[in-house]
Protein backbone atom coordinates (compact mmCIF):
# COMPACT_ATOMS: atom_id res chain seq x y z
CA UNK A 1 0.00 0.00 0.00
CA UNK A 2 1.37 3.41 -1.00
CA UNK A 3 0.31 5.31 2.10
CA UNK A 4 1.93 8.56 1.02
CA UNK A 5 0.01 8.60 -2.25
CA UNK A 6 -3.21 7.81 -0.38
CA UNK A 7 -2.59 10.57 2.15
CA UNK A 8 -1.94 13.13 -0.59
CA UNK A 9 -5.07 12.06 -2.46
CA UNK A 10 -7.19 12.42 0.70
CA UNK A 11 -5.81 15.61 2.22
CA UNK A 12 -3.19 17.06 -0.12
CA UNK A 13 -0.07 18.26 1.63
CA UNK A 14 -2.14 19.04 4.72
CA UNK A 15 -0.23 22.22 5.46
CA UNK A 16 -3.26 24.19 6.62
CA UNK A 17 -4.39 23.02 10.05
CA UNK A 18 -8.13 22.66 10.67
CA UNK A 19 -7.74 23.11 14.42
CA UNK A 20 -8.56 26.61 15.74
CA UNK A 21 -5.68 28.39 17.48
CA UNK A 22 -7.51 28.37 20.83
CA UNK A 23 -7.29 24.58 21.00
CA UNK A 24 -4.27 23.57 23.10
CA UNK A 25 -2.44 20.71 21.42
CA UNK A 26 -0.69 17.95 23.41
CA UNK A 27 3.10 18.28 23.84
CA UNK A 28 5.13 15.16 23.07
CA UNK A 29 7.87 13.97 25.46
CA UNK A 30 11.35 15.07 24.38
CA UNK A 31 12.70 11.49 24.36
CA UNK A 32 10.08 10.41 21.81
CA UNK A 33 10.78 13.39 19.58
CA UNK A 34 14.51 12.62 19.67
CA UNK A 35 13.92 8.91 19.04
CA UNK A 36 11.61 9.61 16.10
CA UNK A 37 14.16 11.94 14.50
CA UNK A 38 17.22 9.74 15.16
CA UNK A 39 15.51 6.51 14.09
CA UNK A 40 15.15 7.92 10.58
CA UNK A 41 18.93 7.55 10.20
CA UNK A 42 19.75 4.00 8.97
CA UNK A 43 23.12 4.26 10.73
CA UNK A 44 21.54 4.69 14.17
CA UNK A 45 22.31 1.67 16.38
CA UNK A 46 19.96 -0.10 18.82
CA UNK A 47 22.32 0.92 21.64
CA UNK A 48 22.13 4.60 20.71
CA UNK A 49 18.36 4.51 20.28
CA UNK A 50 17.96 2.54 23.49
CA UNK A 51 19.85 5.21 25.41
CA UNK A 52 17.45 7.85 24.09
CA UNK A 53 14.45 5.85 25.35
CA UNK A 54 16.10 5.14 28.70
CA UNK A 55 16.50 8.86 29.31
CA UNK A 56 12.78 8.69 30.11
CA UNK A 57 12.10 6.09 32.79
CA UNK A 58 8.33 6.15 32.28
CA UNK A 59 8.57 5.38 28.56
CA UNK A 60 11.15 2.67 29.26
CA UNK A 61 8.79 0.95 31.70
CA UNK A 62 5.89 1.18 29.24
CA UNK A 63 7.98 -0.31 26.43
CA UNK A 64 9.25 -3.20 28.58
CA UNK A 65 5.72 -3.91 29.85
CA UNK A 66 4.52 -4.14 26.25
CA UNK A 67 7.39 -6.32 25.01
CA UNK A 68 7.15 -8.70 27.97
CA UNK A 69 3.36 -9.11 27.86
CA UNK A 70 2.16 -12.70 27.52
CA UNK A 71 0.53 -11.83 24.19
CA UNK A 72 4.00 -11.65 22.66
CA UNK A 73 4.95 -15.08 24.03
CA UNK A 74 8.50 -14.25 25.07
CA UNK A 75 10.42 -17.14 26.63
CA UNK A 76 12.78 -14.78 28.45
CA UNK A 77 12.12 -11.33 29.89
CA UNK A 78 13.50 -8.31 28.04
CA UNK A 79 15.28 -6.01 30.50
CA UNK A 80 16.49 -3.03 28.46
CA UNK A 81 15.27 -0.66 25.77
CA UNK A 82 18.12 -1.83 23.52
CA UNK A 83 16.90 -5.42 23.75
CA UNK A 84 13.34 -4.28 23.04
CA UNK A 85 14.47 -2.45 19.90
CA UNK A 86 16.46 -5.47 18.71
CA UNK A 87 13.42 -7.68 19.23
CA UNK A 88 10.65 -5.45 17.88
CA UNK A 89 12.64 -3.55 15.30
CA UNK A 90 13.06 0.20 15.09
CA UNK A 91 9.81 0.77 13.18
CA UNK A 92 7.54 -1.08 15.60
CA UNK A 93 9.26 0.54 18.59
CA UNK A 94 8.66 3.92 17.00
CA UNK A 95 4.98 3.14 16.44
CA UNK A 96 4.50 2.07 20.04
CA UNK A 97 6.41 4.98 21.54
CA UNK A 98 4.43 7.50 19.50
CA UNK A 99 1.18 6.10 20.90
CA UNK A 100 2.49 6.21 24.47
CA UNK A 101 3.80 9.74 23.98
CA UNK A 102 0.37 10.98 22.95
CA UNK A 103 -1.27 8.99 25.74
CA UNK A 104 1.03 10.59 28.31
CA UNK A 105 0.43 14.06 26.89
CA UNK A 106 -3.32 13.55 27.32
CA UNK A 107 -3.04 12.54 30.98
CA UNK A 108 -2.27 16.10 31.99
CA UNK A 109 -5.31 17.47 30.20
CA UNK A 110 -8.71 18.30 31.57
CA UNK A 111 -11.93 17.93 29.62
CA UNK A 112 -15.45 19.08 30.39
CA UNK A 113 -16.99 16.35 28.25
CA UNK A 114 -14.51 13.45 28.28
CA UNK A 115 -13.71 11.28 31.30
CA UNK A 116 -10.00 10.81 30.64
CA UNK A 117 -9.66 7.56 32.61
CA UNK A 118 -12.50 5.95 30.67
CA UNK A 119 -11.13 7.48 27.46
CA UNK A 120 -7.69 5.92 28.00
CA UNK A 121 -9.21 2.52 28.79
CA UNK A 122 -11.33 2.54 25.63
CA UNK A 123 -8.32 3.61 23.54
CA UNK A 124 -6.32 0.60 24.74
CA UNK A 125 -9.23 -1.79 24.16
CA UNK A 126 -9.70 -0.45 20.65
CA UNK A 127 -6.00 -0.86 19.94
CA UNK A 128 -6.02 -4.47 21.12
CA UNK A 129 -9.20 -5.17 19.15
CA UNK A 130 -7.72 -3.57 16.02
CA UNK A 131 -4.71 -5.85 16.36
CA UNK A 132 -7.03 -8.86 16.67
CA UNK A 133 -8.91 -7.85 13.51
CA UNK A 134 -5.64 -7.14 11.67
CA UNK A 135 -4.53 -10.70 12.36
CA UNK A 136 -7.72 -12.01 10.75
CA UNK A 137 -7.07 -9.75 7.77
CA UNK A 138 -3.42 -10.89 7.62
CA UNK A 139 -2.20 -7.33 7.73
CA UNK A 140 0.14 -5.27 9.92
CA UNK A 141 -1.04 -5.60 13.52
CA UNK A 142 1.47 -3.14 14.97
CA UNK A 143 0.27 -0.35 12.70
CA UNK A 144 -3.34 -1.23 13.50
CA UNK A 145 -2.59 -1.13 17.25
CA UNK A 146 -0.80 2.22 17.08
CA UNK A 147 -3.35 3.88 14.81
CA UNK A 148 -6.27 2.68 16.92
CA UNK A 149 -4.61 4.14 20.03
CA UNK A 150 -4.25 7.47 18.22
CA UNK A 151 -7.55 7.67 16.33
CA UNK A 152 -9.35 9.83 18.93
CA UNK A 153 -6.45 11.61 20.60
CA UNK A 154 -7.74 15.07 19.61
CA UNK A 155 -11.13 14.60 21.27
CA UNK A 156 -10.20 15.67 24.84
CA UNK A 157 -8.66 18.90 23.57
CA UNK A 158 -11.30 19.94 21.08
CA UNK A 159 -14.32 18.95 23.19
CA UNK A 160 -12.88 20.99 26.07
CA UNK A 161 -11.63 24.03 24.19
CA UNK A 162 -14.65 24.08 21.83
CA UNK A 163 -17.07 23.11 24.59
CA UNK A 164 -20.01 25.20 23.37
CA UNK A 165 -19.82 23.51 19.95
CA UNK A 166 -19.85 19.96 21.35
CA UNK A 167 -22.29 20.45 24.23
CA UNK A 168 -25.44 19.92 22.09
CA UNK A 169 -24.15 16.58 20.73
CA UNK A 170 -25.79 14.29 23.31
CA UNK A 171 -29.20 15.88 22.86
CA UNK A 172 -29.00 15.84 19.07
CA UNK A 173 -27.82 12.24 19.06
CA UNK A 174 -30.83 11.12 21.10
CA UNK A 175 -33.17 13.00 18.78
CA UNK A 176 -31.67 11.98 15.43
CA UNK A 177 -29.25 9.09 16.22
CA UNK A 178 -26.43 11.06 14.60
CA UNK A 179 -22.84 9.85 14.87
CA UNK A 180 -20.22 12.20 16.30
CA UNK A 181 -18.25 12.77 13.10
CA UNK A 182 -21.42 13.67 11.22
CA UNK A 183 -22.42 16.07 13.99
CA UNK A 184 -18.96 17.68 13.76
CA UNK A 185 -19.20 18.10 10.00
CA UNK A 186 -22.62 19.68 10.40
CA UNK A 187 -21.49 22.01 13.19
CA UNK A 188 -18.02 23.07 12.01
CA UNK A 189 -17.31 21.55 8.57
CA UNK A 190 -14.52 19.27 9.92
CA UNK A 191 -14.32 16.38 12.36
CA UNK A 192 -11.87 15.05 14.94
CA UNK A 193 -10.53 12.44 12.49
CA UNK A 194 -9.46 15.16 10.06
CA UNK A 195 -8.07 17.25 12.91
CA UNK A 196 -6.00 14.33 14.19
CA UNK A 197 -4.65 13.54 10.73
CA UNK A 198 -3.50 17.13 10.16
CA UNK A 199 -1.80 17.35 13.55
CA UNK A 200 -0.11 13.96 13.12
CA UNK A 201 1.17 15.01 9.70
CA UNK A 202 2.56 18.25 11.14
CA UNK A 203 4.33 16.20 13.84
CA UNK A 204 5.96 14.00 11.21
CA UNK A 205 4.06 10.80 12.01
CA UNK A 206 4.22 7.99 9.40
CA UNK A 207 1.68 8.30 6.61
CA UNK A 208 0.08 4.94 7.45
CA UNK A 209 -0.87 6.28 10.90
CA UNK A 210 -2.13 9.53 9.41
CA UNK A 211 -4.34 7.68 6.90
CA UNK A 212 -5.71 5.24 9.47
CA UNK A 213 -6.67 8.09 11.79
CA UNK A 214 -8.25 10.04 8.95
CA UNK A 215 -10.37 7.07 7.81
CA UNK A 216 -11.33 5.54 11.13
CA UNK A 217 -14.99 6.56 10.95
CA UNK A 218 -15.57 4.84 7.60
CA UNK A 219 -16.67 1.76 9.59
CA UNK A 220 -17.62 -1.47 7.85
CA UNK A 221 -17.62 0.29 4.48
CA UNK A 222 -13.83 0.40 4.70
CA UNK A 223 -13.72 -3.32 5.46
CA UNK A 224 -15.59 -3.92 2.19
CA UNK A 225 -13.35 -1.59 0.18
CA UNK A 226 -11.39 -3.40 -2.56
CA UNK A 227 -8.23 -1.37 -1.95
CA UNK A 228 -8.26 -0.77 1.80
CA UNK A 229 -10.31 -3.70 3.07
CA UNK A 230 -7.25 -5.81 3.91
CA UNK A 231 -5.12 -3.07 5.43
CA UNK A 232 -4.62 -1.80 8.99
CA UNK A 233 -7.00 1.07 8.14
CA UNK A 234 -9.89 -1.41 7.93
CA UNK A 235 -8.96 -2.96 11.28
CA UNK A 236 -8.91 0.49 12.89
CA UNK A 237 -12.28 1.39 11.34
CA UNK A 238 -13.80 -1.77 12.86
CA UNK A 239 -12.28 -0.93 16.25
CA UNK A 240 -13.93 2.52 16.14
CA UNK A 241 -17.30 0.76 16.47
CA UNK A 242 -16.56 -0.23 20.09
CA UNK A 243 -18.91 1.78 22.34
CA UNK A 244 -17.38 4.60 24.33
CA UNK A 245 -18.55 7.19 26.85
CA UNK A 246 -19.35 9.72 24.11
CA UNK A 247 -21.18 7.09 22.06
CA UNK A 248 -19.48 8.32 18.93
CA UNK A 249 -21.14 5.67 16.75
CA UNK A 250 -24.78 5.39 17.74
CA UNK A 251 -25.23 1.77 16.63
CA UNK A 252 -21.62 0.60 16.80
CA UNK A 253 -22.37 -2.54 18.80
CA UNK A 254 -25.17 -3.50 16.42
CA UNK A 255 -22.71 -3.26 13.53
CA UNK A 256 -20.21 -5.50 15.34
CA UNK A 257 -22.93 -8.09 16.02
CA UNK A 258 -23.90 -7.99 12.34
CA UNK A 259 -20.24 -8.50 11.39
CA UNK A 260 -20.10 -11.49 13.74
CA UNK A 261 -22.97 -13.13 11.86
CA UNK A 262 -21.55 -12.45 8.39
CA UNK A 263 -17.79 -13.07 8.79
CA UNK A 264 -17.08 -16.74 9.64
CA UNK A 265 -13.55 -16.04 10.91
CA UNK A 266 -14.72 -13.29 13.24
CA UNK A 267 -15.97 -14.23 16.72
CA UNK A 268 -17.08 -11.13 18.63
CA UNK A 269 -17.21 -12.73 22.07
CA UNK A 270 -13.87 -14.49 21.63
CA UNK A 271 -12.36 -11.18 20.50
CA UNK A 272 -13.80 -9.34 23.52
CA UNK A 273 -12.49 -11.98 25.93
CA UNK A 274 -9.01 -11.81 24.40
CA UNK A 275 -9.03 -8.01 24.49
CA UNK A 276 -10.06 -8.10 28.16
CA UNK A 277 -7.23 -10.49 29.09
CA UNK A 278 -4.63 -8.41 27.32
CA UNK A 279 -6.09 -5.18 28.69
CA UNK A 280 -5.76 -6.41 32.27
CA UNK A 281 -2.10 -7.15 31.63
CA UNK A 282 -1.17 -3.98 29.79
CA UNK A 283 -3.30 -1.35 31.49
CA UNK A 284 -1.46 0.70 34.13
CA UNK A 285 -4.79 1.06 35.99
CA UNK A 286 -5.71 -1.98 38.09
CA UNK A 287 -9.23 -3.22 38.73
CA UNK A 288 -12.24 -3.94 36.57
CA UNK A 289 -13.34 -1.50 33.90
CA UNK A 290 -17.07 -0.88 34.48
CA UNK A 291 -17.54 0.09 30.83
CA UNK A 292 -15.34 -2.58 29.27
CA UNK A 293 -15.77 -3.92 25.77
CA UNK A 294 -16.38 -7.38 27.23
CA UNK A 295 -19.25 -6.11 29.39
CA UNK A 296 -20.80 -4.34 26.42
CA UNK A 297 -20.60 -7.58 24.41
CA UNK A 298 -22.05 -9.72 27.20
CA UNK A 299 -24.96 -7.34 27.59
CA UNK A 300 -25.60 -7.10 23.86
CA UNK A 301 -25.34 -10.86 23.31
CA UNK A 302 -27.10 -11.71 26.60
CA UNK A 303 -24.19 -13.79 27.84
CA UNK A 304 -23.98 -14.14 31.63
Amino acid sequence: MDWTALRISLMGEGKKSLVPARVKLPILPLAVTKFSQRSSDPNATPKELGQIIESDSGLTCELLRYVNSSARGMSQKVTSAQQAISLLGVRDCKLYLLTKAVDRALRGRESKLVNLRSFAATNLERALFAKYVAKLLRTDGETAFAAAMLQDFMLPAITNDLFSTYLPFSKEQEESQIDLHRFEQKAQKWDHAEAAAHVMLAWGFPDELVCCALLHHRGLKLLADKTLGRTPAAAVAVSALIPDALRQVFNGMDQLIALDSKWPSFDLMAAAEQVDREFQELSPVTGANPFSFLRHCRKALSVA
